[in-house]
């Protein structure tokens, strides 16, 4: 008799924990979704793309990896769990080094609009100084409408900026600072090759 309330006792022991074992962590779940929706909105697709991509990907892996032992007699969702504790933690730091990177590409968009005002000044002093022969009216004519595109391209990132898409504005403005120094670049050199003529 004893042996059998043992046996039933194990028994009941034993459903309790595959039971327990066998519940979908659905909590965890809900938990990892949120920490990514998070992410989403700190727009850590623009800003860490790669990392995001990896949350992503990873959540989708533990989700198979769910949806297989849901259709299983013994289910085991312990590994599943554990995979869920750690991918938690990942996001909420992705959310974390996302608002560290989105102020630090905002403050390199903003040193970029310093540095290529101070290139569009002096190459509006340069472009009075280069040489205005035959050849270089064309190109002077060339150059300007550039230095007129580039300065549009400055107030659209600035634009952009001022909305808070401060990669887009980032990109943008990198664009322009390259053209901008190629101008730069190119009136010394036509500049120097003129006084070089003249020695």
């Amino acid at each position: 008799m004893k042996n059998k309330v043992l046996m039933g006792l194990a028994a009941i022991v034993m459903v309790a924990f595959l039971s327990s074992c066998g519940k979908v962590p659905q909590e965890q779940i809900n938990a990892v979704n949120a920490a990514i929706d998070s992410a989403a909105k700190v727009e850590a697709g623009i800003y860490l793309p790669t990392e995001y991509a990896a949350v992503q990907d990873s959540m989708k892996t533990i989700m198979a990896d769910v949806e297989v032992q849901k259709s299983k007699l013994f289910k085991k969702f312990g590994p599943a769990k554990i995979k869920l504790e750690a991918l938690l933690g990942q996001t909420k730091q992705l959310v974390a080094n996302t608002a560290t990177k989105k102020e630090e590409v905002k403050k390199e968009v903003e040193t970029t609009m310093t540095d290529i005002k101070a290139i569009i000044e002096e190459n509006g002093k340069l472009f009075k100084k280069a040489p205005r022969g035959k050849e270089g009216a064309a190109v002077l004519e060339q150059i300007k409408t550039e230095m007129t595109t580039i300065d549009a391209s400055v107030v659209e990132a600035q634009g952009i900026y001022d909305k808070g898409a401060y990669m887009d504005a980032l990109n943008k403005i990198k664009a322009a600072k390259e053209r901008a120094t190629g101008i730069n670049t190119e009136l010394k050199d036509a500049i120097a090759k003129v006084k070089g003529k003249r020695k």
